[in-house]
């Protein structure tokens, strides 16, 4: 009787500690696809579109967010349930994306003195950020970043 007690008792801390377990960005790092286009205007604006999306919404079968939600919604009237739709939690997903794009403009020293964003859209799955760069364009950056 009592190791069927402590057995529970173990049972719960395990998985109470599973649960609790709060994901890492880097967690992503094998999964995420991610692209990084630059536009230098003719009076030396740099802007530049961060886009990232997990490798496996590549796959054909994989349902669209929109899809998503219209299905949601038929089930949620066949249902008829008068429960609320619970938005789901972007925040590891967000600072996957946010820290993607940091080592990004690091690598590539396009953004020297920061950025200001411009728009941003996160989805489940997939995410993408617009910015302007702090400072203007070297000639230097003109040749390394024009197309």
């Amino acid at each position: 009787m009592l190791n069927n007690k402590i057995a529970l008792m173990l049972s719960l801390t395990l998985l109470t500690a599973c649960a609790s377990k709060k994901t890492d960005p880097e967690d992503f790092k094998l999964s995420v696809k991610d692209r990084f286009s630059t536009n230098i205007k003719g009076d030396g604006i740099k802007l530049f579109t961060y886009k990232a999306q997990l490798a496996n919404l590549a796959e054909p079968d994989f349902p669209l967010p929109h899809n998503e939600r219209i299905e949601q919604v038929k089930r949620k009237s066949r249902a008829q349930s008068g429960k609320r739709y619970k938005q789901p939690d972007l925040s590891d997903w967000t600072q996957q994306i946010e820290l993607g794009l940091s080592k990004t403009l690091a690598m590539t020293g396009y953004c020297r003195e920061g950025f200001m964003e411009l728009s941003r859209i996160i989805e489940v799955g997939r995410a993408e950020i617009r910015g302007e760069c702090n400072e203007g364009a070297t000639e230097a950056d003109k040749q390394k970043f024009s197309s």
